[in-house]
């Protein structure tokens, strides 16, 4: 589970990357082309409250992985130049699951706008437009050798070669009207077809507007106005502070309770991000529960009880005999297995079922 953090200089990406990671990546720009990874836990209070009940030894939250890219240098034809990254930042950013896209709309003189004005939605279309080109330039390029390529080999390569001229072709037109590949419908077959790829547009993307503080009582109200006119499936739009979140990341857990409330947050912005993070990969987490550790599993959405097993070891999947499954909120009511059992709330399931978030799960299997 990979997100790429991307965004034009001086968004504050970096900044936003350390608040997330409690990392110490330079800001500012000193970063220069470097590369920064950091992990962060999913906030998920079902587990502490499970471990109330089970006293395990330990618990292991879910995480995501966040990479910092630098900024896409100028280039020569007034462009941001995604091109001109590094080849192997380039391909790291191919690799990503998702996007989070850090959008400047927060003022300050000390830190100039390079277009002497601060506009999220013009800075957001830009980066989306530069995304957009690199995808054109990769359909073009494989179209050209398709169609040279068209006449040569066995009829079953032929015939290959002719599904995929006719889907790239088809994927062309909405890319050079300015349209995102994520919007795009595709069937299981054509989505397997350009895998490969590995297209920016077609890449699920969490807009994150970096707002400064006087912006604060108005975040909701930022957010509507640019996800009102960013409509695009596997598209998320939030804000937060990076400033913000950063000096609550330095302060005593006390001290950040009294100064969100002085500002009125109700929660840490980043817990946030970081949950909607995990929402934007398709992602829920089932649960185990024992003395020995409590437990958020990642898994995609409707993952059947096979699936399950095979996240937590293939030798279950292998040897799945049924699912002990019990609903949270249930559990939580009841304090333990053996109490869900007895009021019919612990339920046996088998390979079909389709896991839902918050199960909490048994697999018993054969070795």
């Amino acid at each position: 589970m990979q997100i790429a953090i991307v965004g034009l200089a001086g968004s504050g990406k970096t900044t936003v990357f350390n608040t997330l990671t409690r990392g110490h990546a330079q800001t500012g720009g000193y970063g220069g082309m470097e590369l920064h990874v950091g992990t962060v836990k999913v906030p998920d209070e079902r587990l502490d409250r499970l471990a109330e009940i089970f006293k395990p030894k330990k618990i292991v939250h879910a995480d995501v992985t966040y990479f910092d890219l630098p900024a896409p240098p100028a280039s020569t034809e007034g462009r941001i130049g995604t091109d001109e990254l590094p080849a192997d930042q380039l391909a790291r950013l191919r690799e990503a699951d998702a996007l989070l896209h850090v959008v400047r709309a927060f003022e300050d003189a000390s830190v100039p706008h390079a277009d002497g004005s601060v506009d999220a939605w013009r800075d957001l279309e830009r980066l989306d437009l530069e995304f957009t080109l690199a995808d054109l330039s990769m359909i073009e390029k494989r179209l050209e050798r398709l169609k040279a390529s068209g006449h040569h080999g066995t009829p079953a390569e032929r015939e290959s070669n002719d599904r995929e001229l006719e889907l790239l072709q088809r994927l062309h037109g909405p890319l050079a009207a300015g349209q995102p590949l994520r919007a795009e419908s595709l069937t299981a077959e054509e989505e397997k077809a350009i895998r490969g790829f590995r297209f920016l547009t077609q890449k699920p993307v969490l807009v994150l507007l970096n707002v400064g503080e006087a912006d604060l009582p108005r975040e909701r109200e930022i957010v509507a106005g640019i996800a009102g006119r960013y409509q695009h499936p596997k598209t998320l739009v939030d804000a937060l502070s990076a400033k913000i979140e950063m000096e609550l990341g330095e302060l005593e857990p006390d001290e950040s309770a009294v100064f969100m409330a002085e500002l009125g947050l109700s929660e840490s912005s980043l817990d946030r991000v970081i949950r909607l993070s995990y929402r934007l990969l398709g992602l829920i987490s089932f649960l185990t529960a024992g003395p020995d550790e409590v437990r958020a599993w990642p898994i995609p959405d409707s993952s059947s009880s096979v699936d399950a097993a095979g996240a937590i070891h293939t030798d279950l999947a292998h040897g799945f005999i049924r699912a002990e499954v019990v609903p949270y909120a249930d559990l939580l009511a009841l304090k333990s297995m053996a109490e869900a059992r007895k009021h019919g709330k612990l339920r046996s399931e088998g390979k079909t079922y389709t896991v839902k978030d918050g199960d909490v799960i048994e697999i018993l299997f054969s070795r």
